[in-house]
């Protein structure tokens, strides 16, 4: 008897990497190991050495092989020493867990998407070459009117929880075709794996229904919400007390620091982060109680509680939750330790 491992690996396209994936016909208790792959064709290698290394790192039921296949997190490693590959943005996140994993970061990761037509590239509910009326009541909406894609989004939410991915809502988002769905709490590396995966059972939901997935940050120009991946970020003593959480907002405003977490939040975000559309400017910083035109957001109930978590609404929904995941632990870690 054989089961089937889907190895899914991030590949290193330019300006915004993708996900690639192959499967392995193991025998029944055969672990999936160290496999490999031509790094020529996907941007990690030239082909006079083409070969990568794939290293398992997390694995989880494949809800949509069912059975005993699972999908299979990989990490990218060079084969001359078998370590980190340039693109292998894990590796950030572990080095970040070793220096500052005692203080038990939880992240809440609130990844936006948009439905596209794969033929007219227009979000999925938009009428033909045309558009809909003004944003408004497609939050949340609920009617053929408002609403477009809901059968993909269920589609997608049974898999994740199938999967036993740590997947804890979805809604609808503002422009029509647009979407959400959240993981977690769960911790750097953690949350990291599973919205990957998430997103590659998202695309799959996609070949499903003939559906485009969008990430892009900004998929319709003009008078319409970008499309982001709002971190929800806290330590054990964030959740302990109020103070520690003025100590990080502080940490992520000084000099420098927004600019280095910008660079790693995702393509577009001066289209997306314009001051417009719940964003504060790209150029500027700010924090606020229950403020969503601000960089980082206090939620009102943290405030009331006088502990809990911050909200870091800057990332785009096309950023890397590892490499997100590593900035927010490394400010934040050193300005509390």
């Amino acid at each position: 008897m054989t089961y089937r491992a889907e190895y899914i690996w991030i590949d290193g396209t330019e300006p915004t990497a993708e996900l690639r994936s192959k499967t392995k016909i193991l025998a029944d208790g055969e672990e999936p190991g160290i496999w490999g792959f031509d790094g020529s064709s996907t941007n990690q290698a030239t082909g006079d050495n083409s070969d990568v290394v794939l290293q398992p790192v997390f694995q989880c039921p494949d809800p949509i092989r069912g059975g005993d296949n699972i999908l299979v997190m990989c990490e990218t490693l060079l084969t001359s020493d078998l370590s980190p590959h340039p693109t292998n943005s894990r590796a950030a996140t572990r080095a970040a867990v070793e220096k500052y994993g005692d203080q038990d970061a939880w992240y809440g990761l609130e990844q936006e998407y948009t439905l596209l037509d794969p033929e007219t590239k227009w979000p999925f509910g938009f009428p033909p070459n045309g558009y809909p009326g003004p944003q408004g009541p497609y939050y949340c909406g609920v009617g053929a009117l408002r609403i477009a894609g809901r059968e993909l989004v269920e589609q997608h939410t049974d898999w994740c929880i199938a999967a036993g991915l740590k997947i804890s809502g979805t809604n609808a988002e503002v422009m029509p075709g647009q979407w959400e769905f959240q993981i977690g709490p769960a911790g750097p590396l953690e949350v990291g794996d599973h919205l990957w995966l998430a997103r590659y059972l998202l695309y799959r939901a996609g070949e499903m229904f003939d559906i485009e997935v969008s990430i892009d940050a900004k998929p319709m120009k003009g008078d319409w919400n970008g499309a982001g991946m709002h971190t929800n970020f806290s330590t054990a003593a964030m959740r302990e007390s109020y103070e520690p959480i003025e100590k990080a907002c502080e940490a992520l405003g000084a000099e420098g620091v927004p600019a280095k977490h910008l660079a790693g939040y995702g393509v577009g975000i001066e289209d997306r982060l314009t001051g417009e559309h719940e964003t504060q400017r790209f150029d500027q910083f700010s924090y606020g109680v229950s403020d969503r035109g601000a960089s980082i957001r206090i939620p009102w109930q943290v405030k009331q509680d006088g502990k809990g978590y911050i909200e870091d609404r800057r990332p785009n929904a096309n950023a890397d939750p590892y490499t997100v995941a590593a900035l927010m632990l490394d400010t934040v870690g050193a300005a509390l330790a």
